[in-house]
């Protein structure tokens, strides 16, 4: 990895995130499968220009689901790492927010 807009893959929005958001000060991300909770926090506070308190990783591994339509297919879905980091008090992402 070469900069730091490599690590984050993207924001992940679920009813749990919005909600840990909110109440928790927590935010999800996808990340890179190789990044480390110290390129993580150098990422998001790069990015986002907040204060990073605490980052927890969760390696989810590969599933093997159903095609909608025929049913019979198997398709493998890919692993995905997420990272939940918390901010200090008082800091908010802005992606996260609601239509205003």
């Amino acid at each position: 990895m070469t900069t730091v807009y490599d690590v984050l893959r993207k924001p992940l929005i679920t009813e749990k995130s919005s909600f840990q958001s909110s109440k928790l000060n927590q935010y999800a991300f996808e990340v890179n499968s190789s990044a480390t909770k110290a390129q993580i926090k150098e990422a998001v506070e790069l990015i986002y220009d907040v204060t990073v308190r605490r980052v927890n990783v969760l390696n989810i591994p590969a599933r093997r689901t159903r095609r909608a339509r025929s049913r019979r297919v198997l398709v493998r879905r890919s692993q995905v790492k997420k990272a939940i980091v918390t901010l200090a008090r008082g800091q908010t992402i802005d992606v996260f927010e609601g239509v205003k």
